[in-house]
């Protein structure tokens, strides 16, 4: 009797810890996220994709040129800096839109006051299989 309660115990003492790494490890996270100048985007992002690793990637050309691939589909867009945001032009394609960048590591959120909820995406070499 002793050992199951034991037992049950043990099991709680788990999950509340296990809860409270998982809680830790994304408050860390958040933590790590800092905002962009435009002059960190333009050093960080010229040259470079953003992506969700799936669907679809767009790759930042040091020109300006953005370069869409959603799902097969290709098409071109422009960026640009402007007051210290990412402004992404897609034509038809959704996204369009200044950002402010936040960054952390190669995660980034980009967030407009269109929406409450950030875009997160990662940035990455560009990929020439997709």
């Amino acid at each position: 009797m002793k050992t199951a309660k034991k037992r049950k115990q043990m099991a709680a003492a788990m999950i509340g810890l296990l809860g409270a790494v998982a809680f830790g490890s994304r408050a860390e996270a958040e933590q790590k996220l800092q905002k962009l100048t435009g002059a960190q985007i333009q050093a960080k992002f010229a040259g470079m994709e953003l992506t969700d690793e799936a669907h679809w990637g767009e790759v930042l050309e040091r020109n300006g040129t953005l370069t869409i691939t959603s799902m097969g589909h290709k098409s071109i867009g422009k960026w640009r800096i402007q007051k210290d945001q990412l402004c992404l032009e897609t034509g038809k394609e959704p996204g369009a839109g200044c950002y402010e960048v936040w960054l952390a590591g190669r995660n980034v959120e980009l967030r407009n006051q269109a929406s409450s909820v950030p875009l997160e995406v990662v940035l990455q070499k560009p990929n020439q299989g997709r």
